[in-house]
């Protein structure tokens, strides 16, 4: 049975310690964490709403699926971890939907990947995944750098949806002082 409350940040790290995610994707997960609190914040500024709870607990716990795996597949194994830890299908939403920009129903099909959406649909979830791509290991990094490194492994479709991810994230907020 799937619970609706969200744990709390200890029990999200210990979730995440728990599930064998090592000190540096748990510092990764950290620092994410931060940035898209600091996202969250500046868009509740501008007068949308956010639930700055589930971003800051789905934030930590997006990559659990890193202690299975640090492949794509993390989005997929991350996502049965945390059905099996019953958290909130918010969470559970999150954990899915936060590679790259997304995950298109024909990649996924591809990937093996059960049918579902892996593209970020709430603002929160929009929110861990553009955090995400700031941040390479636990450090903040222009969008540019990822998307220069990602380009390499994604095809342009994937790399043109992250950048619609920043587009739209930079419309929201504009240009806040949290973004590298």
């Amino acid at each position: 049975m799937v619970s609706e409350r969200l744990p709390t940040r200890e029990q999200a790290l210990q979730f995440l310690r728990e599930s064998g995610c090592s000190k540096n994707v748990i510092r990764h997960c950290e620092a994410v964490t931060e940035l898209a609190v600091e996202i969250a914040k500046a868009c509740v500024k501008k007068g949308l709403k956010v639930n700055l709870e589930l971003v800051e607990i789905g934030a930590l716990l997006h990559d659990i699926g890193r202690a299975k795996t640090h492949s794509v597949h993390h989005a997929v194994v991350g996502m049965q971890i945390a059905k099996t830890l019953n958290l909130p299908k918010s969470i559970i939403a999150i954990i899915k939907r936060h590679v790259g920009g997304g995950i298109t129903a024909d990649e996924a099909k591809k990937l093996g990947w059960p049918k579902d959406i892996y593209i970020p649909q709430t603002l929160e979830e929009k929110i861990v995944a553009y955090a995400d791509k700031l941040i390479e290991g636990s450090k903040r990094v222009p969008i540019e750098k990822t998307m220069e490194k990602l380009s390499k492994e994604l095809p342009p479709s994937a790399i043109a949806r992250i950048q619609r991810l920043h587009e739209e994230m930079l419309a929201l907020i504009g240009d806040c002082q949290c973004l590298p």
